[in-house]
């Protein structure tokens, strides 16, 4: 696959999570049944019902991802993303609804504005949840990450097949159609992919990181 180790940067400012849906699945919470398939009884429209408290927010949150990212700002007061990983052993988990990677020892952690946040896991979505101008991509990755106050901070990157002239595209990391296909496979509820809809911003602030 791909290097996963470049920072897709303009994410930065959507990736401090608190508690909504993702936080629930990304803690390992695996016995709620749920599926991505809209319409249908445990699909998105219903996840805040699923698992009530712990999901509710999934159905009155304001502050839910993924979200079709529109308008980006430059600036350059945003601090960079101080990342100290190391080797350590981890475990491939098929969850039924993506693969994963689990690490079950310390593997190093990111520091934002002064907090660290240690490295957990890592899982992937094929298409892409957050899209650009409604446009998705073939895969996202999920860096997850979560500091001694219980907080989540959650890195995506972006691949796609092929390559851009773009420079701006160009920081989106390239896969191989086998390799997302195999990722698919992986889900086995039916629903083809395990990409949530996007969500409304609700008035966030979408950042790129662009230094002096």
């Amino acid at each position: 696959m791909a290097n996963p180790t470049a920072i897709f940067v303009f994410l930065i400012s959507l990736i401090l999570l608190s508690h909504n849906f993702s936080t629930a699945l990304d803690s390992g919470d695996n016995e709620t049944q749920f599926n991505y398939i809209e319409g249908s009884d445990i699909g998105p429209e219903d996840w805040g019902t699923l698992n009530p408290p712990k999901w509710i927010a999934c159905g009155n949150g304001t502050m839910q991802s993924p979200i079709d990212i529109q308008q980006v700002q430059n600036s350059s007061t945003l601090e960079e993303l101080e990342m100290d990983y190391e080797s350590a052993n981890a475990t491939l988990v098929n969850s039924g609804h993506d693969i994963a990677v689990v690490w079950t020892q310390d593997a190093g952690k990111i520091t934002i504005n002064g907090t660290d946040y240690k490295l957990l896991k890592c899982h992937w979505h094929s298409p892409s949840e957050h899209t650009f101008n409604g446009t998705s991509y073939d895969l996202e990755i999920h860096v997850v990450h979560k500091s001694s106050s219980g907080k989540f901070a959650v890195v995506g990157i972006l691949y796609k097949n092929g390559s851009s002239d773009d420079p701006f595209l160009s920081k989106v990391k390239t896969v191989s159609r086998e390799q997302v296909e195999a990722l698919k496979a992986a889900v086995d509820n039916g629903s083809h992919s395990n990409a949530r809809p996007t969500q409304q911003a609700n008035g966030r602030l979408e950042q790129l990181y662009s230094p002096n």
